[in-house]
């Protein structure tokens, strides 16, 4: 399969706003790098061991440092995940075909034992990885959980299953029986969020009404079941949760006008003035619905953003679905300027020395949300750095910026972010991961750590579940050619979702035409 790539000499090319684009198949011949990239997933596959049951197949949500220590719950994402690393491990001979085959049976019998939402196939978001047994209450606090039906988890557990049965024929029936059982019409409003022209999916459902908001309604898919629906929807273009818009449309359970659905920006003008800049572009009309096709500027580069200007919202998806090839006009450009946008702050902007920005452990403990803030289209951003030093803009004709020049604190950069850079500027993304391991020392065992600040040198001696299996599939797809998206994407697929994504056009380039150029 032909990848569309982009090289950036990181600190050159990015500044100027420049980049070289074309189709590269994948060499038959090592490359330089590819050592490292070797090491990289034999270490990442030993957390990923190390963190998942035997007797179940499921994997925990996190483990410590030493390897010594794993979580006690587990969700549909880190299921799936571990599905397809376990595919990977057994592409780059880390493991054996048989093993890989036993293991992936041991998860996929304990799927099918699993607790679900019956009028949907869904699996619930929190199991204990020892027994299987839906969660109620947190193993750590004792504080109840309140059983929810996830739209992007269940996304990535169906993306593991997709995989499976194209990967290990043996196993096809069997996960075939999993993933046909997941209505994902279930999560579908037709209806729309308030200001969208098309349906486009909630975050998703209880089974009864939460302590926080919800919205109850007939379940989508017809069942006749009451769902409590979240009060949000997945309304933006560029995020992780498109994976189950794309399974949706691949399946025939919802349209593919889901594409018009969701934000590209927030519409202009002084109404939307909380958004983090107002955006330029215009209206385009796909299939008889009218989109805004709006567009974030930064260093003289225009993109359509994230939520919250994180890697991992952009590139996620681009692990399993071929967003660059089928979207010739819009993912394809969007992408390398979404990587070079990352370097720029990394490397010019904040002054880190090292880039690459998205969720992860905090290495001052906890969870927090790490981006380019600028770059995200939620105001208060989700932050570069550990003092969470937010950039407020001019909006011209709107409101005044109250700091449209920060000065940057202890940045935190987080190692998977970067390997999901690996298509778009493959050269960077090594050198800076390589500089990461051996300057930051952020680097362990399980391979790297899940977070570092850089000028405190403060380690997230952590490793996560999600994070790791990023990892794997971005080190398998450099190294076998995009094997990952060959067993995730069939005909059906093809046909259904690649007409949809052909005509979509991004206002994404590298002349800029925003109004920020910091």
């Amino acid at each position: 399969m032909k990848r569309w790539v982009s090289t950036l000499a990181v600190a050159g090319l990015v500044a100027a706003g420049l980049a070289l684009a074309g189709p590269s198949a994948a060499s038959a011949g090592a490359k330089p790098g590819d050592d490292l990239l070797e090491r990289w997933a034999h270490d990442t596959w030993a957390s990923l061991d190390a963190m998942t049951d035997e007797n179940t197949g499921l994997p925990s949500d996190n483990i410590t440092g030493d390897l010594s220590t794993i979580g006690a719950y587990t969700s549909p994402t880190n299921i799936g995940g571990y599905l397809w690393s376990t595919v990977t491990a057994r592409d780059l001979g880390i493991i054996s075909a048989d093993d890989a085959r036993e293991r992936m049976a041991t998860t996929l019998a304990t799927l099918g034992t699993l607790e679900r939402n019956d009028a949907s196939g869904m699996f619930y978001n929190w199991y204990d990885p020892a027994t299987g047994a839906k969660l109620t209450t947190w193993p750590d606090s004792g504080d109840p959980v309140h059983p929810f039906l996830s739209t992007v988890d269940n996304g990535w557990l169906a993306s593991g299953l997709r995989i499976v049965r194209e990967a290990e024929p043996a196993l096809a029936e069997q996960a075939d029986a999993l993933y046909d059982s997941m209505d994902f019409s279930a999560f579908f409003n037709p209806e729309g969020a308030p200001g969208l022209p098309a349906g486009t999916n909630r975050g998703g459902f209880w089974e009864v009404p939460p302590p926080d908001c919800s919205t109850a309604a007939p379940m989508y898919n017809g069942s006749g079941e009451t769902a409590y629906y979240t009060c949000h929807h997945y309304d933006t273009t560029v995020s992780e949760s498109r994976i189950a818009t794309y399974l949706g449309i691949a399946n025939g359970q919802i349209p593919p006008t889901a594409l018009s659905g969701t934000h590209r920006t927030m519409p202009p003008g002084c109404d939307w003035d909380w958004q983090e800049q107002l955006p330029s572009g215009q209206y385009r009309t796909y299939d008889g619905f009218q989109v805004w096709e709006g567009v974030y500027s930064y260093a003289g580069m225009s993109f359509v953003p994230a939520w919250g200007g994180s890697m991992f919202e952009a590139l996620m998806p681009d692990l399993l679905v071929p967003e660059a090839k089928w979207g010739p006009r819009s993912w394809r450009l969007n992408h390398p300027i979404t990587v070079a946008v990352h370097e720029h702050h990394g490397l010019e902007d904040a002054g880190y020395g090292y880039w690459g920005f998205s969720p992860a452990s905090n290495p001052f403990g906890g969870y927090s949300e790490y981006g380019v803030d600028i770059a995200g289209m939620r105001s208060d951003g989700y932050f570069s750095d550990a003092e969470h030093t937010d950039v407020d803009i001019d909006h011209p004709g709107c409101s005044t910026g109250t700091n449209p020049d920060p000065e940057y604190g202890d940045g935190v950069v987080t190692p998977h972010a970067a390997f999901l850079a690996l298509p778009y500027d493959r050269e960077g993304a090594i050198d800076n991961l390589r500089l990461i391991e051996t300057e930051l020392g952020a680097y362990g065992p399980g391979g790297f750590y899940d977070s570092v600040a850089v000028r405190s040198g403060t380690v997230a001696e952590r490793y996560l579940s999600l994070d790791q299996s990023m990892i794997m599939a971005a080190i398998g797809n450099e190294l076998t050619g995009d094997t990952l998206k060959d067993y995730f994407v069939d005909r059906d697929m093809e046909k259904l979702l690649r007409p949809a994504m052909r005509q979509q056009v991004f206002g994404s380039s590298w002349g800029g035409s925003g109004q920020s150029d910091r």
